[in-house]
């Protein structure tokens, strides 16, 4: 039976000036500008508040017929970060080991990476994010959601700009597969992880590559 959503009017919640929109979005470009994936983080505390609030500002996140197909793992304990750590380090070695093919191996060489992610445990804060192609209902009904890949991705794109926007640093590790996490974090077959994110402060001395982004007339055209 299809239910009716009820309209109500609609407000910006941000009513500025023309000029204060342009300086807003330098402002904000400035800021996603700094950011940078790091690996080396530090063990300094990040409250749950702080988390749990950056993972509501996720979940704004526009989704296909509004299922909001995600789900979201915070893990602090360090016996489960342990576990992480352990099964995701499995996968790496054999991605490492040829499973990822020569191109792909190559064209990672130049960041340095290697099968050893020490930052699984010394980040205060893992975000497993979980992909649901199905809900299941309380009859034991599958209800199917919608465009699933693309909302996760926006959803996680939020959450990782609301991490940075309050100081944070992440990591988008994607370990491949990802299976392990379904049964390390005890979340059920219809979900699929899609990232690892970890979450903290850069460790004092933290360095990262001397990389350059896309000008805008390589990514974006005006007509």
């Amino acid at each position: 039976m299809n239910k009716t959503v009820p309209f109500v009017p609609y407000a910006h919640p941000v009513d500025v000036s023309d000029e204060e929109i342009g300086n807003r979005a330098r402002t904000f470009y400035n800021l996603l500008n700094g950011r940078r994936t790091v690996r080396d983080f530090s063990d300094r505390p990040v409250s749950r508040e702080v988390i749990e609030t950056c993972i509501r500002a996720a979940g704004t996140a526009p989704s296909g017929a509004h299922k909001q197909p995600w789900h979201f793992v915070a893990v602090s304990e360090p016996e489960i970060k342990r576990a992480i750590r352990e099964a995701a380090e499995a996968e790496e070695r054999a991605f490492y080991g040829g499973k990822a093919g020569d191109e792909w191996l190559e064209a990672l060489q130049p960041f340095g990476t290697d099968a050893n992610k020490p930052f699984l445990e010394t980040a205060p804060w893992l975000i497993a994010i979980f992909a649901r192609n199905f809900d299941l209902e309380e009859d034991g009904s599958r209800s199917k959601n919608y465009y699933v890949p693309e909302s996760v991705g926006i959803a996680s794109g939020m959450l990782i700009t609301a991490l940075h926007q309050s100081g944070l640093s992440t990591l988008t590790h994607t370990p491949s597969p990802m299976g392990f996490l379904n049964t390390v974090l005890g979340r059920p077959a219809n979900e699929r992880a899609v990232i690892l994110l970890v979450v903290g402060h850069a460790s004092e001395g933290a360095r990262v590559p001397a990389i350059e982004r896309k000008t805008l007339d390589a990514i974006a055209s005006f007509k």
